[in-house]
């Protein structure tokens, strides 16, 4: 059938979500999405379409007889359908999210209830534009990536981070000794793993403690800056603004600590409100939980591309964004790699939309003058801050180790982001403190332009992380 035989087949309700002529959706008062949508056997592509447009804005199953001539210019409209690719593209109202800038209030709408409409046999968020009118009503980061690497002093390379391995078991001394070993090793950044808590066994207070010693001491030995990511979700919010007041309150200086928050299970409004209450410290959204959306075999959710725009959208320094099939989660360099570089960058193409973080029009001279400093590499927004939305910096982990790091750089194109190895590090024959320094080899051996196995062979931790890892 042709679109023009679906459109007859809509009822009057179905009809008002509709608008295969709508005139520029570009412009400004509309966010769009774009979905894969296959419908079950009962209606059609289009008649499902409109019913997705209208449970994900302003209607329901039957048309009402409450609607006002205002309500109903409110309604989602669906503007445009590819039959062959099931593709179907939606426009949002932005006025129909809470003004306050509510990240929570916009996925209610857009992937709320319409995932669990019968009328759908799949139903996924692809992609989604932002038009600069909305962008500055939303939060955007504060402390960024280029914030770290002026605290660090790390330049021209990656973040290099680890994960404390294993995941749960030790003691808070010991979590801290493993810290230790990696940052006098040379590694810049030490997280919690995702489900870091206050267990009986590793008190929260006393790890708090036992990570400022290490990294006081660490810092002392090697002369070098240092920055610890700490987990604060928790069951309440009380409790998480206690453990944040407990890490300030430890004596950190500040740029030296992190916020991270498990954004998926602990909620957008935990996100939100590290953004609000600490601007001036790194907000590092673990994305635990996310699969159940994003893998490409699950034909209802999200995209990975979708769930870091919103985290950039909701003003977090830095979100996980997937290794890009070189390590051990499931990924790929179309995904990944192009969700890392959608919320690194000023101006970047997504799947279906070219999106501008500016917050005034892309075309003015200045954000074109951003742009191409941004693409040179070079800090933009530090002192023109209106003119756009900062950077969130894309999140490594999940299976690296030294000898995936230059294949993973030459997938990204780019050394603008946070590698955070755990077993990468720990698994190394000689411990953590080998590990990291077979790591910083790695990463000299990059930046020097020397193949790591002929760098290898004048420096013994990158050669015994080749051959351990080659044989694993």
């Amino acid at each position: 059938m042709t679109i023009k035989k679906f459109s007859k087949s809509l009822n009057s309700k179905q009809e008002s979500y509709v608008n295969l002529d709508l005139p520029n959706p570009k412009n400004g008062e509309y966010l769009l999405a774009v979905f894969h949508l296959i419908p079950n056997n009962e209606l059609n592509i289009l008649q499902v379409a409109s019913e997705v447009a209208a449970e994900s804005s302003t209607g329901t199953n039957f048309e009402v007889k409450t609607e006002t001539p205002f309500s109903k210019t409110l309604n989602a409209l669906v503007y445009k359908i590819d039959l062959k690719k099931n593709l179907v593209w939606i426009a949002y109202p932005w006025r129909l999210f809470d003004r306050g800038g509510n990240i929570q209030n916009i996925l209610t709408y857009l992937v709320g209830n319409v995932l669990g409409m019968k009328q759908i046999t799949a139903l996924k968020l692809l992609d989604v534009w932002f038009p600069s009118a909305m962008l500055e009503q939303y939060d955007g980061p504060s402390y960024t990536l280029d914030d770290m690497r002026k605290y660090l002093d790390v330049y021209d390379r990656p973040i290099l981070g680890t994960i404390v391995k294993p995941k749960m078991g030790l003691t808070s001394a010991e979590y801290a000794e493993v810290a230790y070993d990696f940052w006098v090793g040379g590694g810049d950044f030490v997280k919690n793993d995702e489900p870091q808590a206050n267990q009986d066994f590793c008190p929260y207070d006393k790890m708090v403690k036992h990570v400022k010693e290490a990294m006081d001491k660490a810092v002392k030995k090697t002369g070098k800056k240092k920055v610890h990511s700490f987990n604060v979700s928790t069951s309440d919010f009380d409790t998480m603004i206690e453990r944040c007041e407990m890490i300030r309150d430890a004596g950190f200086e500040s740029g030296s600590y992190a916020f991270l928050i498990d954004g998926i299970t602990a909620g957008w409004m935990a996100v939100q409100t590290l953004r609000r209450k600490y601007p001036d410290v790194f907000i590092h959204f673990h994305r635990a939980a996310h699969g159940a959306f994003t893998r490409p075999e699950n034909p209802i959710g999200f995209t990975v591309l979708v769930l870091s725009k919103f985290a950039r959208l909701a003003g977090t320094s830095g979100i996980h964004t997937g290794t890009a099939g070189v390590g051990k989660m499931q990924g790929n360099p179309e995904e990944d790699i192009t969700s890392a570089n959608n919320i690194l960058k000023l101006l970047s193409k997504g799947h279906f939309f070219e999106q501008s973080w500016a917050t005034v029009p892309g075309d003015d001279e200045d954000v074109l003058k951003l742009v191409h400093e941004d693409v040179a590499r070079k800090v933009v927004l530090e002192d023109d801050g209106w003119r756009g939305m900062k950077k969130c910096c894309p999140i490594i982990s999940g299976g690296l180790n030294p000898t995936l790091l230059k294949p993973f750089i030459d997938m990204m194109g780019n050394v603008d982001f946070i590698t955070t190895m755990g077993a990468g590090c720990h698994a190394h024959p000689q411990g953590t403190k080998a590990g990291a320094k077979a790591l910083v080899q790695s990463c000299d051996a990059y930046v020097k332009k020397i193949d790591i196995k002929k760098y290898a062979k004048t420096h013994k931790e990158l050669a015994e992380a080749i051959s351990f890892f080659k044989k694993k």
